[in-house]
């Protein structure tokens, strides 16, 4: 596109070009009525006297127009003198000029009519060369893409049935052979079959931290989390986080298992569940969507002053709803820049990671929920008090009457007697259900989920 734009820009100003020889030359062959000279050609001198004179008598320009039979050959710029493109608009001569180029080009000029100008000769030699050249560019640009291509598809096909071949010899049920088929497939529309890493690996040092800073850094500060924090602590993670797949169905990590890395959600969801270490009756489930993150034990156990080589254990348990594309922080490289941590001194950090914690949000919700039945305890057992003053009230009030009313039995009203008699039971039952209630209660509490570790966010003591 770019060759033809050149190309019929060229062609425009040469077939103007053309034109004026061909004025020029019928110029210096008139002698009557009025002998031409070139000066007429200029439109600046059309006021003077013997300009119009010539101009009112001449047959300059009807011997160069090239619908009449005339001498003059245009050749291959005969149709913009006859189409008038030298005289419309912009937009129209642009476009016919460009459809021109583009026209010779994919042609290589065979189309043309020359005449034996030997600047038109050389134009058209210089289309044909052009058109063979880009073609032959075209053509090599596109055997090279086909190849790469074919390459990888190949190196993909030979892997994925070294694949087959292997989950066959070891008998692998028909599930996980899905599974493994969904993930090779996954990671292929992905990535291409291009391993980033080992092309990373081979870069300087400092250019790839230029590549890892464009790749990560708007992703990471998408994290709540990381939002908060400078760029050179931003830096250090981008240099060190790795690109992870998962597929549906694939369990990142399982409650009680060690925690190897932390992963921070960047496209997908995932589902996050405990059961706070297989407690009957317990049972916590949540959403992880792109922002979020898991693997909070492991930043604890890494900013502890005096963590010990042993991972911590996962309390939840992390499963891929849908292909879930993230950022992996390994421990150790969670550990170098745990380091960093500490020389910050700021609260933000610490609310920031309570906040965005689901670990965290989890004990909180089940700490409000045993505050609340402590509460609901409190209330039935004042409940219960009041209705035991309030029988034994009644009981201390109806004995002196009753020993009174015995001597006058027969002259008493018998309803009113009967009255307080339903009055005491009534209340014994009530005091009674109110006893065996609060009984229930104790017996039913709330399980207890510990506490998460807090992540040491101030700076060493030296």
């Amino acid at each position: 596109m770019l060759a033809s734009h050149v190309l019929g820009a060229s062609w425009y100003l040469l077939s103007i070009d053309r034109y004026t020889s061909c004025w020029k030359s019928q110029c210096r062959k008139e002698n009557s009525p009025v002998k031409c000279l070139l000066t007429y050609l200029d439109c600046d001198t059309f006021n003077y006297g013997e300009h119009k004179a010539w101009a009112s008598g001449t047959s300059v320009f009807k011997n160069c127009d090239p619908d009449n039979d005339i001498e003059f050959k245009y050749g291959i710029f005969e149709n913009a003198v006859k189409k008038n493109v030298v005289s419309s608009n912009f937009i129209e001569k642009y476009l016919y000029c460009l459809w021109w180029g583009l026209q010779q080009l994919s042609s290589y000029g065979q189309n043309l009519s020359t005449s034996t100008f030997i600047g038109e000769t050389s134009f058209a030699v210089l289309i044909s060369i052009l058109g063979l050249v880009l073609f032959a560019h075209l053509i090599g640009n596109m055997q090279t893409y086909l190849q790469s291509l074919t390459v990888r598809l190949e190196e993909w096909r030979l892997k994925r049935r070294d694949t087959e071949e292997w989950m066959k010899h070891r008998q692998l049920p028909e599930d996980l052979r899905k599974r493994v088929r969904r993930f090779v497939q996954y990671k292929w529309l992905a990535t291409r079959g291009v391993n980033e890493e080992s092309i990373l690996r081979g870069l300087p040092a400092d250019l790839r931290h230029d590549i890892q800073r464009h790749l990560c850094l708007d992703l990471v500060r998408r994290v709540p989390f990381f939002s908060q924090m400078d760029d050179q602590l931003l830096d250090a993670i981008c240099e060190r986080l790795v690109s992870s797949l998962s597929t549906e169905g694939t369990y990142i990590v399982r409650e009680g298992d060690p925690v190897t890395e932390m992963l921070f959600v960047i496209r997908g969801k995932l589902e996050s569940s405990t059961t706070n270490g297989g407690r009957t009756g317990f049972f916590n489930s949540i959403m992880l969507k792109p922002g979020d993150f898991c693997g909070e034990e492991l930043l604890s156990w890494a900013l502890h002053p005096k963590s010990s080589l042993n991972l911590p254990s996962s309390t939840r348990t992390v499963k891929a709803l849908n292909e879930v594309e993230a950022f992996v922080l390994r421990a150790e490289d969670l550990k170098f820049v745990a380091n960093q941590f500490r020389r910050l001194h700021s609260k933000r950090l610490q609310h920031t990671f309570r906040y965005h914690s689901h670990h965290w949000r989890t004990w909180a919700a089940c700490f409000i929920q045993a505050a609340w039945r402590r509460h609901k305890k409190r209330m039935v057992e004042n409940n219960l008090t009041m209705s035991e003053s309030f029988a034994l009230n009644e009981r201390e009030a109806t004995e002196p009457e009753e020993e009174d009313g015995a001597h006058f039995s027969d002259r008493s009203n018998p309803s009113q007697a009967k009255l307080n008699l339903g009055v005491t039971i009534l209340a014994s039952r009530f005091a009674a259900n109110t006893r065996r209630g609060a009984q229930k209660i104790k017996d039913v509490e709330m399980p207890k989920l510990p506490k998460p570790e807090e992540p040491d966010f101030s700076s060493d003591v030296d």
